[in-house]
């Protein structure tokens, strides 16, 4: 595989070693010479740690199994099922 570097020195990382590697968006990557001058790319001991927002929003992902639309989730929420009477409170169509 032969890439182009860019004029600020970078290189992209082709998927297939990515994959290979566990490499995604925010890992950190080493790169070792070894005596023969071959140069070794590998995925960094520590993976970045994702901010506290960022974590719990990955720990929710494609979990909804709740069997209640998005609209009544957000007015539940929102509060709006405590009174069936208040402006905001939609119901899913059909219900």
């Amino acid at each position: 595989m032969s890439h182009q570097v860019t004029v600020k020195g970078q290189v992209t990382i082709p998927k297939r070693v990515r994959d290979y590697l566990g490499i995604v968006p925010g890992s950190g990557v080493e790169f070792e010479v070894d005596p023969k001058g071959d140069v070794l790319v590998r995925k960094a001991g520590k993976p970045s740690k994702p901010t506290r927002r960022q974590a719990k929003f990955a720990e929710l992902r494609g979990t909804r199994k709740s069997g209640m639309s998005t609209a009544e989730i957000m007015n539940l929420l929102r509060g709006h099922d405590e009174d069936a009477g208040d402006p905001g409170f939609k119901t899913s169509p059909g219900k």
